[in-house]
């Protein structure tokens, strides 16, 4: 609780403490907008890493203000928003899409951005696939990157892709491909291990409104740039918001307090007993459905029970399919949400987009229940797979019980041991940790069994389809990006012929139905519920947050879409 003490000291006085080589000698608070989230245990860890593919980047911490994209997308909206490009075509069948990027867009160090650029950072995903995010798909599916003249280039496809402009070309959520200088990572042998922080050179070079000018374990700052292109060529606005100070969240009473107090602006999202609190003791905090319930909004990220499907025993179906029995969703909600929450059937957000894909399955759910909580079912799957009760009432084989460590992170902290504890009372030997390297052991296939969520589907279902597809099932101990470690060859087949048809084509849906079928039959992970975003919004010093009256996009600013809601936020009182 040290750095609040240091927190409150600042905002007595109504400026912040500069970072040295800082623009700006102070900054008001009324021009500054406090923001938590992320960390571990009250401490950024990602200190000094800003390259956004090394090892340990999250654009989550803070960087998605300086990240930008070719195009954005909101869901909320249904708007494309195009950006550091101005338009794009594809050919006839969808095997070439042409790219043409903005006039007058200049990196941080006054260097041209051109389609250099973007050429060269996909080629580079090509080389180091599949060790660097997106690069697994991006090697299987792109032929080459060719570069036309400085603001046209070319992607030639393997086969059809005719989604390609916004699955891999648009921030949306959390998805889309980073853009890095060519003139700057030409010379890098290992974009895994190059951290791209200096501020006496002026790293990270980027195209974004906004620099990291003091980052250190307890606080990252990020100011205004007065030379951003895209205010310069007309494109955007400029933002009110000078200055961006990110907190690490450690705790949602912490975090609660300061919103309370008027000490922060917006923080990560609360659970239901904790919004509804922040709400009633200050008339400033807003949500997304303002002062009423639910606070918030569905996100695109439905929580499941995933598992590493390369080891014993989760590569076997029906120990999946016996776990998922043996979890009663609804008690999850009512007991860690006070029955605000809503259980999902299946990996899709609960989007009008997807209503028709997912309305099409529900034959199929009446034949595979992922929502049914059944102890008997459970327990004849474990007994047909040859195991039995041992003496603490836990399942084992040969001697062997299946130690279950689930793990996860501080937003499951509320309903995971609820979880594992209904698996314990079905024979699992179920505990529930979030370390602080939690993340990485789910992705190098430590962990084994783990709650996190989906983002990929948002108006067609390949994107989540595609986590489940073998190219993504690396061998334990290589980092991937969507971690299942599931393979099915049919499975593959049928998802990859999707994913060469425009969303709307009829033969989208059948063959939709022959993926769902495949994976429901073999249930590589069992899904739990849809994730709601309560985000706490103070209005004591902004206004213009995303709301159900203005939903031009959600409001999780740790998502890349963050610089889309700095151009909508107003100061309450100029100079303040």
């Amino acid at each position: 609780m040290r750095f609040l003490g240091i927190f409150l000291v600042l905002f007595t006085v109504g400026v912040l403490v500069p970072a040295p080589n800082t623009q700006a000698s102070s900054v008001l608070r009324g021009e500054t907008l406090v923001l938590m989230h992320g960390g571990s245990q009250g401490q950024w860890t990602d200190v000094g890493i800003a390259n956004p593919y090394a090892a340990g980047f999250s654009h989550q911490q803070g960087n998605a203000a300086w990240l930008e994209p070719l195009f954005y997308y909101s869901a909320f909206s249904g708007k494309t928003i195009p950006w550091l490009a101005e338009s794009y075509h594809y050919n006839k069948d969808f095997t070439e899409l042409t790219v043409k990027v903005r006039h007058n867009v200049y990196w941080s160090d006054g260097h041209p951005f051109t389609a250099k650029d973007v050429a060269f950072t996909f080629t580079m995903l090509k080389k180091h696939a599949p060790l660097l995010r997106n690069s697994a798909e991006i090697r299987e599916w792109v032929k080459s990157i060719d570069v036309l003249d400085d603001v046209t280039l070319k992607f030639v496809f393997v086969s059809p892709k005719p989604q390609f402009h916004f699955s891999h070309l648009s921030f949306k959520f959390d998805s889309g491909v980073y853009v890095v200088p060519e003139h700057i990572f030409k010379t890098v042998d290992d974009p895994l291990s190059f951290s791209f922080y200096d501020l006496q050179k002026g790293w990270p070079v980027v195209t974004g409104g906004y620099q990291i000018t003091e980052w250190s374990p307890q606080k990252k700052v990020l100011d205004y740039q007065e030379n951003w292109w895209a205010v310069k060529s007309g494109l955007a606005k400029k933002p009110k918001v000078k200055r961006l100070l990110f907190i690490p969240f450690s705790d949602e009473s912490r975090a609660v307090q300061m919103m309370i107090n008027n000490q922060i602006d917006m923080s990560i999202d609360l659970r239901p007993t904790t919004i509804k609190q922040a709400v009633a003791q200050n008339k400033n905090i807003i949500t997304h459905t303002l002062r009423e319930s639910p606070y918030g909004y569905v996100d695109w990220w439905p929580v499941s029970l995933w598992f590493n499907c390369s080891e014993s025993p989760f590569d076997n179906k029906n120990v999946r399919w016996a776990v998922s029995y043996a979890i009663d969703r609804r008690q999850l909600i009512d007991v860690a949400y006070e029955g605000a929450g809503i259980p999902t059937e299946l990996p899709f957000p609960d989007f009008s987009e997807l209503k028709p894909f997912v309305d099409s399955t529900h034959d199929l759910l009446k034949k595979y229940p992922t929502n049914e909580f059944n102890s008997d079912k459970s327990a004849a799957l474990m007994r047909q797979e040859g195991y039995v009760k041992d003496q603490k009432g836990f399942w084992a084989k040969d001697g062997n019980r299946i130690k279950m460590t689930i793990h996860g992170f501080s937003i499951f902290d509320d309903f995971a041991p609820v979880l594992a504890e209904q698996l314990r009372k079905s024979g699992f030997e179920a505990t529930y940790t979030a370390p602080a390297d939690s993340y990485a052991k789910i992705t190098t296939g430590v962990a084994r069994v783990m709650i996190f969520g989906h983002g990929g589907s948002i108006s067609g279902p390949h994107a989540t389809l595609d986590f489940f597809t073998s190219k993504h099932a690396l061998p334990n101990g290589q980092p991937t990006q969507f971690f299942s470690r599931w393979k099915n060859s049919e499975f593959d087949a049928v998802v990859n012929e999707m994913g060469m048809l425009p969303e709307r084509e009829a033969r989208v849906k059948d063959l939709y139905r022959q993926a769902m079928a495949i994976w429901l039959d073999e249930l590589p992970n069992v899904p739990l519920m849809q994730w709601m975003h309560r985000i706490p919004m103070n209005t004591t010093y902004w206004k213009g947050y995303p709301t159900v009256n203005n939903s031009y996009i959600n409001g999780a600013f740790w998502h890349l879409t963050l610089p889309l809601i700095l151009q909508e936020l107003q100061p309450v009182q100029e100079g303040s």
